[in-house]
């Protein structure tokens, strides 16, 4: 088949991915990424014949979609807070609920010159967001792995945005203070392996996933020097998984009983921010 149009590639893909049990949407996602369109331009377009190269690199990623690839892998960027950034499989793929610890922040915070530390950044999707709509701020983007560090300065070069990047495990290669310190860092116990997505664990990185102590190993890592890395006045934000809201409370008001914790729900009610105000 060497031609066909926008609207018969996209219901020859709603089909096919229906058939094989997922989510039909995909078809829309991996259509106008591949061709950089938004919903509009694909609806003015729907009479535009695709060019034979087009209509297999298409027909290739949604037979991939339907073998458990992530869409946003096989296009090699995904949205984030109205922003695109590349990501690799050495990167988790930015979820939705984490925008809403991007908006808590922003709410949170004021405008005025803020020095900010995004603890296992990834894509660089938390700082890079804050510093896009906060550009007085002095954001600095850290992770343990290079290779995930490499694609945040990439995103980080693509948006045009000032930000330094630094190799470390938690705040072991991290000197100064800050105003804020904000991470998603891997939460998912072992245990709960059996539980997630075959997509997620076949092709996202495992230590930007899973953590040991049923997954709160790194939120107590994180509290054992918190108090030396933030400024008198600063504040952590972090993701939790949904289950963890009282495990992480408990373990940064006993690491700091002075300290204001608070655990926010997210916009299905469930618990996933922590907040410790010094």
């Amino acid at each position: 088949m060497d031609k066909m149009t926008v609207f018969k590639a996209q219901q020859w893909a709603f089909s096919f991915i229906k058939d094989h049990g997922k989510d039909p949407s995909a078809a829309d996602l991996l259509l106008q990424g591949q061709m950089n369109w938004s919903t509009t331009e694909m609806l003015m377009n729907y009479q535009t014949q695709l060019s034979a190269e087009q209509l297999e690199r298409f027909f290739t990623n949604v037979k991939l979609y339907c073998q458990d690839h992530p869409a946003q892998y096989l296009l090699g960027k995904a949205n984030f807070f109205g922003l695109e950034f590349k990501v690799s499989e050495a990167t988790l793929i930015p979820r939705l609920e984490t925008e809403e610890l991007v908006e808590w922040i922003l709410e949170a915070e004021p405008k005025t010159s803020l020095r900010v530390l995004d603890i296992g950044t990834g894509t660089g999707a938390i700082g890079l967001s804050l510093k896009h709509d906060r550009p007085a701020w002095e954001v600095t983007l850290s992770d343990i792995s290079s290779q995930a560090l490499a694609v945040a300065k990439e995103n980080k070069q693509a948006l045009k945005l000032e930000a330094t990047l630094i190799e470390s495990d938690l705040f072991q290669n991290i000197t100064g203070k800050f105003d804020v310190i904000v991470s998603n860092p891997p939460y998912i116990a072992e245990s709960e392996a059996e539980l997630m997505d075959k997509s997620v664990l076949e092709h996202e990185p495992k230590t930007a996933l899973f953590a040991p102590d049923e997954g709160l190993y790194l939120y107590k890592k994180l509290a054992e020097k918190l108090s030396q890395h933030l400024t008198e006045h600063g504040k952590l934000y972090l993701e939790i998984g949904f289950q963890q809201g009282p495990s992480v409370v408990e373990i940064f008001s006993q690491a700091y009983p002075t300290a204001k914790v608070e655990l926010r729900q997210d916009i299905t009610g469930h618990d996933r921010m922590v907040k410790v105000s010094f």
